[in-house]
């Protein structure tokens, strides 16, 4: 349940620059090469305790680590896909990312001057040291 008159912790109180509607493009170079457009939405939950994105059918539950300033971020899809991911976002620098000793994430997206664009890249990597881009992404603020 989302709240509509929340009080964000201390902690995650910087996640209010994610909050709201977002225009996205992703831009994959191949397999196969294509862009999608998607509007995922940003939310407080549990009355600021928690941000919860929701992404076509996935969900990503945002929360922080008392003891550091990084986040922790679960994600889960209909395919049934979850993932625990670490997260930070410091002046202007939103990142994500994951160490799997097969499958490893990283996430880097920046902000503009007024906040309202976001432009970020996935890579990925099956060694954890030889990384590949992934794809572009450009976020939009709509509200």
């Amino acid at each position: 349940m989302t709240d509509d008159n929340p009080n964000p912790q201390a902690a995650l109180k910087n996640l209010g620059q994610l909050i709201g509607t977002w225009d996205v493009e992703l831009v994959f170079p191949n397999d196969p090469p294509g862009t999608v457009h998607d509007q995922p939405v940003f939310d407080w939950l549990e009355g600021g305790a928690f941000v919860i994105q929701h992404w076509g059918n996935s969900v990503w539950i945002i929360g922080p680590d008392d003891s550091s300033e990084t986040y922790s971020t679960l994600y889960h899809d209909d395919r049934g896909v979850s993932r625990v991911y670490q997260m930070s976002l410091n002046n202007g620098v939103w990142k994500m990312w994951r160490n799997s000793p097969d499958f490893s994430q990283r996430f880097e997206g920046k902000f503009s001057e007024d906040g309202k664009t976001i432009k970020a890249q996935w890579e990925n990597s099956s060694d954890g040291s030889t990384w590949e881009h992934d794809f572009y992404l450009t976020y939009i603020k709509r509200s």
